[in-house]
């Protein structure tokens, strides 16, 4: 377990990200999203991260059930906050945000004092929790004014009142989630997708500050959204059709990969764990199958040739931290 800033909130290393579990694309049942967590809890996994924009509810409705057998104490829950979500009269669905559940609601950006209370307040009534132990401002991208003058301190209030345990923010970039560690006292950040096999960009800003100041980051999107799990010419890439030049990239790394007797997923999950300012990484999964490949895949030993090789070919840059060189990396713990 390894604890987020200097809050005391600990994650495992490896975390179940609750989105796919919300139709993300596809429906998945309530049996289906009950065992994929069941499947995460039995290999370890102690850490799950949902958020209201996932499914407009879904994800953490379904989450709180699948948790509820388990006592509190015993996992750590992010949710986010900055999407409201408000009741709809709209007919149809909800694809056009990626997931397949009707369009009961309708997202309202919203990063006041008052609109984070009452988001967060919905989500502890759809988790059926008490409380949560992370809280993430969410891609905040287009809203910074609004996230660093009124988001930020209100979290802070929440964290000071108790109220959650760690707080932070989690985007897609880099630049914003680097400003909010020098600028503030987030505990944590979460970055989707700029640190993978494909994209090192969080290497050149957020983790270096990061390290320096003694903030966590979560690597969300270690597989870029698909390409790096399973390289063809249908894959995607951060949610869109991957480009040819990134398809030709992801099949030479699985190339390398299994030269060296391992697998390309292996080994992507592997080098988001490996650098020292990353305290775990999620995985999103949406079936038991997909779950207990994701944590054999984690803890499985990689090579160190495999990294020579890629840093030789220029497949990965010389200055990124690879497993057994900066610091070990850390697996869930399996359940005794």
């Amino acid at each position: 377990m390894n604890t987020l800033g200097r809050s005391g909130v600990r994650v495992t290393g490896l975390g179940l990200g609750a989105g796919p579990l919300a139709n993300l694309y596809t429906e998945v049942d309530d049996e289906q999203a009950h065992a994929t967590v069941a499947a995460a809890w039995r290999r370890g996994v102690r850490y799950f991260d949902t958020a209201p924009h996932y499914g407009l509810g879904l994800s953490e409705r379904r989450l709180g059930a699948a948790l509820r057998e388990h006592p509190r104490g015993d996992y750590t829950v992010s949710t986010k906050v900055g999407r409201r979500l408000e009741p709809s009269a709209a007919v149809g669905d909800d694809l056009a945000h990626g997931f397949a559940v009707p369009a009961t609601h309708r997202r309202v950006w919203d990063f006041t004092a008052d609109g984070i209370r009452r988001t967060l307040e919905a989500s502890l009534a759809r988790l059926g929790l008490d409380r949560v132990d992370v809280v993430y401002l969410h891609d905040p991208d287009d809203h910074a004014e609004a996230a660093f003058r009124e988001g930020y301190p209100a979290l802070e209030r929440l964290r000071t009142e108790g109220v959650v345990g760690a707080i932070g923010a989690g985007m897609n970039q880099t630049a914003m989630l680097t400003r909010f560690v020098r600028d503030t006292d987030v505990d944590v950040v979460l970055c989707a997708g700029r640190y993978t096999l494909l994209d090192q960009s969080a290497l050149t800003d957020l983790l270096p500050a990061a390290r320096q100041r003694g903030t966590s980051v979560v690597i969300g999107g270690a597989f870029n959204s698909g390409l790096l799990a399973d390289p063809k010419p249908t894959a995607t890439y951060d949610y869109a059709q991957a480009p040819g030049e990134l398809i030709d990239r992801a099949l030479r790394l699985k190339a390398a990969a299994e030269r060296h007797g391992t697998t390309l997923r292996a080994a992507a999950l592997a080098f988001c764990a490996a650098h020292p300012a990353v305290a775990s990484v999620l995985v999103g999964a949406r079936s038991a199958a997909e779950t207990e490949d994701c944590a054999d895949r984690f803890g499985a030993v990689i090579p160190p040739a495999l990294w020579q090789e890629l840093r030789e070919t220029g497949l990965l840059p010389p200055d990124a931290p690879v497993p057994g060189e900066e610091s070990p990396r850390r697996a869930p713990e399996e359940p005794s």
